[in-house]
């Protein structure tokens, strides 16, 4: 069966995240996008090979021809609109952060849940080999008890009156747009949930520019996550320590653009293997698997509205301003 996928906003991330893997996909088709401005979304089709634009976004999710929504919009769309495109039928793939707070992301499990109908979302390192490995790594005990995880996402993000990561009432900031994906990694990895002990930030605003938080989790293990969107150098990596040894993987979010993973257990160091698809071939592959009824989601339901409870909390701790 070929999945067809329609796009829910003119984003910058889809041709990346969607259409380009879609291409090299047999189970998928991109079939139409919806935006805001018509005429925007009829440039974006004819950009990318769609076949077809709704004139809203209400007429992307009815479409009878879409089986898939991918919402791609700002985390203040995403609530009502995957609900909207749930209610209509189809399976949503969702961009991270889930949505503007843990509230919110209950409501959209619960959509989920009571349709029947997938909701996933798009963390897509989740699916790469990378990220497999060292989750089963950890779950066979190779390290040991795993005793600190430390994550950090850093990339400089430009200012601009049109980038969202700049407008908290969009549902940017550094650790809505950044952090959720350390935060993301480390509770997949720990497998518990973490109780915030404490957590900093620097503010414009509402919009934070660099947070920084420390987890305790149930098992003993202590969690550290930082991001900053003001920043001189990109820094995407990622460390365990058990009382057998050590896990680090230095680009753990999109390895296809360059990875080192390595492993010292009981003294040996290796290094570890990071081919496979990319990231997002991986979520697209997984996605399929997930609409055929032949797996189970790695991503969205309670896992969605955990991370989003964590950030909460993260913001809660750091005192983010209210206004």
């Amino acid at each position: 069966m070929v999945y067809r996928i329609g796009l829910l906003g003119a984003s910058k991330i889809a041709p990346g995240a969607v259409i380009a893997p879609a291409k090299a996909n047999p189970d998928f088709e991109v079939v139409a996008v919806g935006a805001r401005d018509p005429g925007r979304a009829k440039a974006y089709a004819e950009t990318h090979g769609i076949p077809h634009v709704a004139g809203s976004y209400a007429e992307l999710v009815g479409r009878a021809d879409v089986d898939v929504v991918y919402n791609a919009l700002p985390p203040v769309g995403h609530e009502a609109w995957s609900i909207a495109a749930l209610e209509a039928g189809k399976a949503v793939l969702c961009e991270k952060p889930f949505a503007m707070n843990a509230i919110q992301a209950q409501r959209m499990v619960d959509a989920s849940d009571r349709l029947g109908r997938p909701l996933l979302e798009a963390f897509h390192y989740r699916h790469h080999t990378v990220m497999l490995q060292a989750e089963a790594l950890v779950r066979s005990g190779a390290l040991g008890v795993v005793r600190e995880a430390t994550a950090v996402f850093n990339v400089n993000i430009p200012r601009s009156p049109d980038e969202l990561r700049w407008r908290a009432d969009l549902g940017g900031g550094g650790l809505m747009d950044l952090g959720c994906y350390p935060i993301h990694a480390l509770r997949t990895l720990v497998g518990e949930e973490p109780v915030i002990r404490s957590a900093s930030g620097q503010f414009e605003g509402r919009v934070d520019t660099q947070i920084a938080a420390e987890f305790a989790f149930p098992g003993g293990c202590v969690g550290h996550v930082a991001c900053a969107m003001v920043t001189d150098a990109i820094n995407a990596t990622l460390s365990l320590e058990g009382d057998r040894g050590r896990l680090e993987i230095v680009n753990y979010l999109a390895p296809q653009r360059g990875c080192r993973f390595t492993t010292t257990i009981d003294g040996e160091t290796v290094a570890r293997a990071t081919e496979g698809p990319t990231t997002y071939e991986a979520q697209l592959i997984d996605l399929a698997q997930v609409l055929a009824g032949t797996a189970t989601p790695k991503t969205g339901g309670a896992d969605a509205v955990a991370n989003m409870t964590a950030i909460d909390a993260i913001y809660a701790a750091a005192g983010r301003p209210a206004v």
